[in-house]
């Protein structure tokens, strides 16, 4: 009898230990792809002698960005994640109320979501210098760029899922004689939570984007704004250290949705992962 006890522990240890490895192995999955990424790119640089003026080495972006003073990082990174952010949180305001009426009036949705598309197809880059020229140079100009690249993701992830609540609930809310208030945000915004996160993890990507874009167009400081400096004085290196700052910062930002999702709204990922 203790032979097979045995034996029974040591059959399931010795197949619990493969499906740890893989599942440790699946979660760093991502920090390996990106450490050979960069390891193929140092060892491409190097042997073949590529100049560091066309493509630098990881360890000569690395070193380009110790040379620059903290200081003046955060000043940048300031810069622009203010922009950015309050871009981020005006578009939220102005974004969901355009959902709720579109959803709460079919004839406002087919007029305002046609212009709200033909907004978003115009290229920012060509409007940017208008919008700079109209507003001067501060920061409602950047503000309103990053609000018109970033808006359009919210609206359409909130008015996709306010449409997809099951149309017995709001039958029954209606037999109920629910207001039209109270149908919107007890029922169908709740529904929407799991599309308007997916809209806000796209959005608040764009909105670096869109500061970026209005750094480059005019602005003194801000990471765009550094990188395009550093172009134009040939310093590749100091650009690409801009650069994946840059990225290091979207990323962390996608993050921090993920994370509030996380914790004021668990149940959404639940619904995510059963669509």
């Amino acid at each position: 009898m203790n032979t097979q006890v045995k034996s029974e522990t040591l059959s399931t240890g010795r197949t619990m230990r493969p499906e740890r490895g893989a599942r440790l192995l699946s979660k760093q999955a991502p920090l390996l792809t990106l450490l050979s990424f960069l390891l193929a790119w140092e060892l491409g640089c190097r042997l073949g002698e590529v100049p560091e003026y066309l493509l630098p080495a990881p360890s000569a972006i690395l070193a380009a960005f110790t040379d620059v003073d903290a200081m003046r990082w955060l000043g940048h990174l300031w810069s622009t994640l203010r922009v950015a952010l309050l871009g981020f949180l005006i578009s939220i305001a102005v974004s969901l109320p355009l959902a709720i009426g579109m959803v709460r009036s079919s004839y406002l949705s087919r007029t305002l979501y046609p212009a709200l598309v033909v907004v978003q197809s115009t290229p920012i880059v060509a409007v940017a210098p208008l919008i700079i020229v109209i507003l001067g140079t501060g920061d409602a100009p950047r503000i309103l760029i990053t609000c018109l690249i970033s808006f359009f993701p919210i609206v359409v992830a909130a008015t996709t899922g306010m449409m997809s609540t099951p149309p017995e609930l709001i039958e029954l809310s209606r037999s109920l004689r629910a207001r039209g208030s109270r149908e919107i945000w007890q029922i169908r915004l709740p529904y929407a939570v799991p599309h308007l996160f997916s809209g806000l993890k796209v959005a608040i990507t764009l909105s670096i984007i869109g500061a970026v874009v209005a750094e480059f167009v005019a602005a003194e400081q801000g990471l765009g704004y550094f990188v395009q400096f550093s172009t134009s004085y040939f310093k590749i290196p100091q650009a690409f250290a801009g650069l994946f700052f840059l990225s290091a910062v979207s990323l962390l930002l996608f993050r921090l949705v993920q994370l509030i999702q996380k914790r004021l709204f668990p149940w959404s990922l639940l619904e995510t992962r059963q669509h």
